[in-house]
């Protein structure tokens, strides 16, 4: 996929793949779980163990956020029951938005809205390459609303052991539900 550039905060943002280059040391969201995945994992993760990829905006060369997908499979019977009509009955290819952050500087600038964009357009091009069925994340509680905005619908929900965290809530948005980037993703 090539950069996608848009405005945010009145200054160009690009939105690309990261580079083993790239300095995540000062990156700050305010979140602790998510700057510490970012600064110590994100690089291991995509460049050594191969388990996801991890997406970078930036303004003025500086990482203003990032989210990181990977491919996974989701049991049928999950799924909200009008889409499990019409698929078959094994696990299905998906697309896991397992990570997506913003800087404190620049959260309400549409900076997670370009981040999303581009796990989109990565949806629809596994979809052509690969095979897949929509895009699935456990939402953090405070980012559930969000997502709802965007039409990902609450899966079923199995309780786990995340000790005295809140449990993040699975949630899933059909292909069909995923707008078509405008230019076709390169590659």
């Amino acid at each position: 996929m090539t950069a996608m550039t848009s405005r945010a905060d009145s200054q160009p943002l690009v939105v690309r793949r990261l580079l083993a280059t790239d300095d995540r040391t000062a990156f700050q969201s305010g979140n602790v779980d998510l700057d510490r995945f970012f600064q110590r994992f994100a690089g291991q993760n995509q460049f050594r163990h191969h388990v996801g990829t991890t997406w970078v905006a930036l303004t003025r060369g500086r990482i203003v956020g990032f989210v990181t997908v990977s491919a996974a499979q989701l049991e049928v019977g999950l799924l909200p029951e009008k889409a499990r009509k019409r698929l078959p009955a094994y696990p299905l290819p998906v697309l896991r938005l397992a990570r997506l952050a913003v800087s404190n500087q620049a959260q309400g600038a549409g900076v997670g809205r370009a981040l999303l964009r581009a796990v989109f357009t990565l949806a629809w091009r596994m979809a052509d390459d690969l095979g897949c069925v929509g895009i699935v994340v456990d939402a953090k509680p405070e980012a559930i609303g969000f997502y709802k905005t965007l039409g990902f619908q609450e899966l079923e929900h199995r309780q786990g052991g995340l000790g005295d965290r809140p449990e993040p809530v699975p949630m899933f948005l059909e292909l069909a539900a995923v707008p078509k980037p405008a230019d076709p993703p390169a590659g």
